[in-house]
């Protein structure tokens, strides 16, 4: 045998191919490489397919629910759809990643669609003018391209838009790209109508605390409720000398977490920049308490408001700036941060209460004790709402209904809430979401729910949310976070690391929290103005100007922390 081999080995042919082999190697690997990007889908593809084999109708939802919501919701309905109607359903979600993801998709989806109507049926000419009047909602109203397309039955190819923020939802109702349905059977104004006791004080409020829960014209409605906060771990904390658990926002700025902190990118993800400004929003309240508490102060309520919000801005905008400077990365995806904390590679992060709840869940001991935490800041968090809508043109807008009724209906209310095992709760997963229908909180239910203890109606008291405060600021909030901290983590992480190191030296640190370029006049006025224009040179131009500033603000911080001066 070994003969054999040593001569085969040694055959002319054999050589010349491992010379050949040997000469081409480079070659070789890349386009072995290439080979297995091509056909590793294939070979990772899952034995069975999310798709049935025969189905008779399909759903098509797009959202950026993480796979144990999509997994539950869409065994469920399935479900309920097949013994309702004994039709098979299939389910095809669409995941492209967070809200901002989504909303770039559903806006090129339905220009592209308009594009095709405006040029094949309307016969008229397409321009620049006419892909920016199409979809905005501050278009002129006799605007041609504008009212053809809320004229039109135009589809993306999707049914419902699922899971996100109020605020995205708000856009995309202002653009056009929900609707609210017929009035009668289909969308959510058809099951205003028909479930007339879900919507109102006694279930569905339209807002709370001045957080808005459905839309007015039914385009939306919150489907379970939401709010930010802290997910921590005791034994890191522990480790790095912090015995306390958070309990604040502020308390993340502290020294002692720096490298510590897992925070996502708010031009990622728009429940991040929701957290963020409701931070902001609690130090602008701060600081008109504090004006109120002066004596004989001579400002007239008006003013004592510009004041409070234009400091508590300033403030906020500081806080979230040695938060980020803690900060040990930027994530684009917000689901991260949860897992990051309970693995121990940090001791704290910001994210949604059910990604911390269900982290917390995820590593408790049989004791109850748990290694992680979660904790929304009272007074620093509203209760707002994760909702969901029917998209314009939806291609089967009678199930698209159906979806929505099952979710706002007493069964999906209970999915979100009740734990694994308890009757109409979740099959493997306890969603750790609280019910956004004031009436499911019963004395039967509560005990059955995961956090029924949290009691989020009376909870939301704590804070009232004021959307003339930050809501124009909204997209400031995310652009100033990116450009400031996220963009320009490198500089800032190191100039804070010699701040710390040197003793905190006020002048540096005076240096580093330099905000006079974002003022909230700023912020409100030329900043967002360059936003809501969606002009990319512009906003791209004015990117790179305040990365350079900042950049070199933080540079000269840290020298000044280095030389003690």
């Amino acid at each position: 045998m070994n003969e054999r081999l040593t001569a085969l080995l040694n055959h002319p042919r054999t050589q010349a191919v491992l010379t050949w082999i040997r000469q081409w190697r480079k070659e070789l690997a890349v386009v072995l490489a290439m080979l297995l990007t091509m056909i590793g889908p294939f070979l990772l593809k899952p034995a069975q397919s999310t798709a049935p084999a025969r189905y008779d109708r399909r759903l098509v939802i797009i959202s950026p629910h993480h796979d144990r919501i999509r997994e539950e919701f869409g065994q469920a309905f399935a479900a309920h759809w097949k013994q309702s109607t004994g039709q098979t359903l299939f389910i095809d979600w669409r995941v492209p990643g967070g809200t901002s993801e989504i909303a770039m998709l559903i806006k090129s989806e339905a220009s592209a669609a308009f594009q095709q109507h405006w040029q094949s049926k309307l016969k008229q000419a397409w321009s620049p003018a006419v892909a920016q009047a199409c979809l905005n909602p501050k278009a002129a109203p006799e605007d041609a391209a504008r009212q053809a397309y809320l004229a039109s039955n135009l589809t993306t190819g999707m049914d419902v838009f699922f899971g996100g923020g109020a605020y995205d939802f708000e856009q995309q109702a202002k653009a056009g790209t929900l609707v609210a349905g017929d009035g009668e059977k289909t969308g959510i104004s058809g099951l205003t109508k028909k479930h007339p006791e879900w919507f109102g004080e006694n279930g569905i409020p339209e807002k709370l605390s001045g957080e808005p829960f459905r839309d007015p014209q039914g385009r939306w409605c919150g489907a379970c409720l939401s709010s930010s906060g802290i997910v921590f771990n005791r034994d890191v904390l522990r480790r790095i000398g912090i015995a306390d658990d958070p309990d604040a926002w502020e308390d993340l700025a502290d020294p002692r977490y720096y490298g510590q902190i897992a925070l996502s990118d708010p031009g990622k993800s728009g429940s991040v920049t929701k957290a963020l400004e409701m931070l902001i929003q609690q130090q602008m309240q701060i600081a008109i308490d504090r004006l109120k508490a002066v004596p004989n102060a001579k400002l007239t309520p008006e003013e004592l408001e510009a004041e409070g919000v234009a400091a508590g801005w300033n403030e906020g905008l500081r806080l979230i700036l040695r938060i980020s400077a803690n900060a040990r990365y930027f994530t684009d995806f917000s689901t991260k941060i949860p897992l990051e904390v309970a693995r121990g590679d940090a001791g704290a992060g910001m994210c949604i209460d059910f990604y911390g709840r269900s982290a917390e869940e995820d590593v408790r001991k049989a004791d109850g004790t748990s290694r992680v935490g979660f904790i929304a800041p009272l007074g620093g968090t509203s209760i707002s709402v994760d909702p969901i809508g029917m998209l314009r043109g939806a291609p089967d807008p009678e199930i698209a209904t159906a979806f929505i009724e099952f979710v706002l209906g007493e069964h999906g209310q209970k999915l979100w809430s009740f734990r694994v095992g308890e009757a109409g709760g979740p099959r493997q997963h306890a969603l750790r979401r609280l019910p956004v229908r004031r009436d499911l909180y019963t004395p039967e239910n509560i005990p059955r729910m995961s956090d029924g203890k949290e009691a989020p109606f009376e909870k939301a008291q704590a804070f009232t949310y004021h959307s003339e405060r930050t809501g124009a600021a909204f997209n400031a909030i995310r652009f100033l976070v990116r450009v400031i901290c996220v963009d320009s983590h490198d500089e800032l992480h190191d100039a804070w690391k010699r701040i710390i190191d040197n003793g905190m030296p006020e002048r540096a640190i005076t240096v580093l929290e330099d905000l006079t370029r974002v003022k909230y006049e700023a912020a409100t006025g030329n900043i967002a103005k360059i936003l809501a224009a969606r002009d990319k040179a512009q906003e791209t131009r004015l990117a790179r100007e305040l990365g350079d500033a900042f950049r070199n603000q933080f540079i000269r911080a840290g020298t000044i922390a280095r030389r003690g001066s």
